[in-house]
């Protein structure tokens, strides 16, 4: 050391011990920086984690996707092969086609003066030259439809008076079933609320009816529809496959964070709703106590598992949603993309073998996929060991998943009755997502059964090609549409 040569030896030593007390100090710090860094790093990830959540790799809904810091589901570029955007070979098509049976025909004469000076008015008629078709509406203005009831006297002396229309009492004056239909139309069918239903009714017709008139209307159609509902329940229970999901909703007065939910058990020509909350007692005042031995697909919410009587099949979407979160959390990884490529074969599989008419997809074509799926997990398994004493990560947990419940993930694969996703579920409940996006929430959790009830009577109504005016007017004369009661198999 320099310019140390006069110390002592004894100095030395306790220049030395000093230099190792300022070291340990410091290593100290560093040690306890390192520790705050690693600290932060893990906070930083669980934020990223956080608000990297959208609608592709998660069961959030896309009209989360555009909120302030959540970065939008990336979209994978079209590949080579895939469908085109917009119509499909084969696919139905629509025109507006010229009719050979107008409604009404306008004839049209040339009006004025020739160049010669003579009225074209009494030229020669040559006939029809062209004719052009126009697809119109009438102008609706409000009537006020008087009904007198008669009476008559039979010969043995008794009296017969007729029978007021469907909706209308004597001596009263009340709204047509027409105006009727149209104010639970607006309201349930296209969430239009209670004041600017009144509005509209009033520009289109010309009739005023009170706020107060408009609401009511859903407790008194939603009376109408309850046999109707009753049978769709019936027939929910006797499918073979069910998809069922859950949605919350902000419902009653009091904060505006109250949330009630909204669940949905449906099939390709059925839907039933039902309100109330994620608990088990929900869950079991619902429909599902009554599927034993139906197929249910569903987003593996742990209520589903508490019915032994349900044969499950896991959302494949749901799965590929977390898929896709496991390969943004371990980039390096092989076994997200691995399990992903083959659960999507196996989808493309069971459209293509439908498609066919088979009933399951060809063992020398699921084979290959299955096991590239299990091999996956048993990958994905080996690179994230299982943590005693606590609760596994999330991507562990869908490992797990994937191999203890590998029969409820391919079962339709070998059954292709069932669909591979929940995605009718989710249509059937996105309805109220857009109730909610307009009016914010329902003040009544009542009226919100009312709606609901109403609501899967014309779901199911139009999901058989029926008209929804129609069959809400239907109701309210008191003639309900109901679902066709399939023959035994």
């Amino acid at each position: 050391m320099v310019g140390c040569e006069p110390l002592s030896r004894a100095e030395l030593l306790g220049l030395l011990a000093d230099r190792d007390r300022v070291l340990a100090g410091r290593d100290a710090e560093v040690a306890e920086l390192r520790a705050q860094v690693a600290a932060l790093e893990q906070r930083l990830a669980r934020v990223e984690r956080l608000v990297s959540r959208n609608s592709g790799n998660s069961s959030f809904p896309p009209s989360m996707d555009d909120q302030p810091g959540r970065p939008p589901p990336q979209k994978p570029g079209r590949q080579a092969g895939r469908r085109k955007p917009g119509k499909q070979p084969g696919a139905p098509g629509r025109h507006l086609a010229r009719r050979g049976d107008p409604d009404e025909t306008v004839p049209h004469f040339p009006a004025g003066a020739c160049e010669c000076g003579a009225a074209l008015a009494d030229g020669e008629d040559l006939g029809v030259t062209a004719s052009c078709q126009q697809v119109e509406i009438p102008l609706a203005s409000a009537q006020v439809i008087q009904h007198d009831l008669y009476a008559v006297a039979c010969r043995c002396g008794r009296v017969h008076r007729a029978a007021a229309p469907a909706g209308a009492a004597a001596g009263t004056v009340s709204y047509g079933p027409n105006l009727q239909a149209w104010c639970v139309f607006l309201m349930v069918a296209h969430a239009v609320p209670v004041h600017r239903c009144a509005e509209l009714i009033e520009s289109l017709t010309g009739a005023k009816p009170s706020p107060g008139f408009v609401h009511g209307m859903i407790a008194r159609a939603a009376a109408a529809v309850a046999m109707a509902n009753k049978a769709i329940r019936a027939l929910i229970i006797l499918a073979h496959v069910v998809c069922a999901d859950e949605t919350p909703i902000r419902v009653g007065p009091g904060p505006k964070s109250r949330k009630r939910y909204l669940l949905v058990a449906c099939t390709g020509l059925l839907t039933y709703y039902f309100l109330g909350d994620r608990s088990l007692e929900t869950f079991a005042a619902f429909v599902l106590p009554d599927l034993d031995g139906v197929v249910v697909v569903h987003d593996r919410y742990q209520n589903y598992d508490a019915f032994p009587g349900l044969i499950h099949q896991l959302c494949a979407q749901h799965l590929l949603r977390d898929l896709a979160d496991a390969a943004e959390t371990y980039p390096d990884a092989h076994w997200p993309v691995q399990i992903t490529q083959a659960l999507q074969g196996l989808i493309r599989a069971a459209n293509t073998a439908r498609r066919q008419g088979l009933p399951a997809i060809p063992a020398e074509v699921a084979g290959p996929l299955i096991h590239a799926c299990e091999h996956g997990v048993i990958l994905g398994l080996g690179q994230l060991p299982k943590v005693a004493g606590r609760k596994q990560s999330p991507c562990r947990a869908l490992l797990q998943c994937l191999r203890d419940r590998q029969d409820d993930v391919l079962r339709f694969a070998t059954d292709l009755r069932i669909p591979p996703t929940s995605n009718q579920a989710e249509r059937d409940v996105r309805p109220a997502k857009t109730q909610e996006k307009i009016s914010g929430r329902l003040r009544s959790e009542q009226a919100t059964r009312h709606r609901y009830a109403i609501r899967g009577y014309i779901s199911t109504a139009a999901k058989h090609g029926e008209n929804v005016l129609t069959v809400v007017r239907d109701a309210i004369t008191g003639n309900p549409w109901m679902p066709p009661i399939p023959d035994p198999p």
